[in-house]
């Protein structure tokens, strides 16, 4: 897998070259592995899937603010010569799609938010867990634990909690400074691009009322609510989730570049 600015990535290519490509953000703590493999080669679609700095086979220093995850979204889209991308974004990933269209809003052609919120306070006991390297294998387990409807599959929980135990504790605790100081609320209605929400109905990291938020104040958005899944719907609904963002991508206007939004 190529790394460009010590970001590690995937690519799976497609020939539809008509289309914008998909761009795929994990969250918190977690590696291009958070996505299913039925997300990272979508059918029909180009898709690019980031390790963010700092996590799994990108061996840079992690960042402790979504702008600047944003800003080496930006400059992998500007080496692979990717004007505009449709971006989706799982929990902390959904802030970094959400600063993308704010602050560069000609680059973001859709967006795609899993799991995520406009605002997203980390629970006390994970950040006081996370603050120490003692406790960070404590924290993990909790976040792991928070993350993934009881009845998922085991091996996705177990897989997910190693992946995340290979990052440095200052990265997952960065990542949650990050996450702490988020907040666009009141900047939502400016973003214009259509927008496809998709939340577990078991979510206990970042609930549905999160998600419902989103939908209320994206003016161009639709909301899926999926059963039966929490935090980690991607791998928990992977064929429901991957049909969603197919459906979405199937459904954007033809390839034009977004207009800027002139209040920036």
């Amino acid at each position: 897998m190529p790394i460009v600015n010590g970001i590690h990535y995937s690519h799976h290519r497609s020939d539809a070259n008509n289309r914008p490509p998909l761009i795929l953000i994990h969250g918190a703590g977690g590696s291009l592995l958070s996505w299913h493999p039925y997300q990272r080669h979508l059918q029909g679609e180009t898709v690019y899937t980031l390790d963010l700095p700092g996590h799994s086979g990108s061996k840079t220093e992690g960042r402790d603010s979504i702008n600047a995850y944003a800003e080496d979204v930006i400059r992998l889209m500007d080496v692979n010569e990717i004007p505009f991308a449709v971006i989706a974004g799982h929990s902390m990933g959904s802030a970094i799609v959400l600063t993308l269209a704010l602050e560069h809003p000609q680059r973001v052609a859709g967006l795609i938010l899993v799991g995520g919120g406009a605002k997203l306070r980390v629970g006390p006991s994970i950040y006081e867990a996370a603050s120490d390297p003692a406790t960070f294998e404590t924290a993990v387990e909790m976040i792991n634990t928070y993350s993934f409807h009881p009845d998922a599959p085991k091996e996705w929980l177990e897989r997910s909690k190693q992946n995340m135990l290979q990052i440095q504790p200052s990265v997952l605790l960065g990542d949650l400074f990050a996450c702490n100081h988020f907040d666009v609320v009141d900047q939502l209605p400016r973003i214009h691009q259509p927008a496809l929400i998709l939340c577990g109905s078991l979510d206990v990291m970042t609930p549905p009322k999160f998600s419902r938020l989103l939908h209320e104040q994206l003016p161009h958005s639709d909301l899926y609510i999926i059963k039966d899944a929490g935090h980690m719907l991607m791998l928990e609904q992977p064929e429901l989730v991957s049909n969603l963002m197919k459906q979405f991508m199937d459904k954007l206007p033809p390839p034009t570049r977004p207009t800027p939004d002139p209040s920036h």
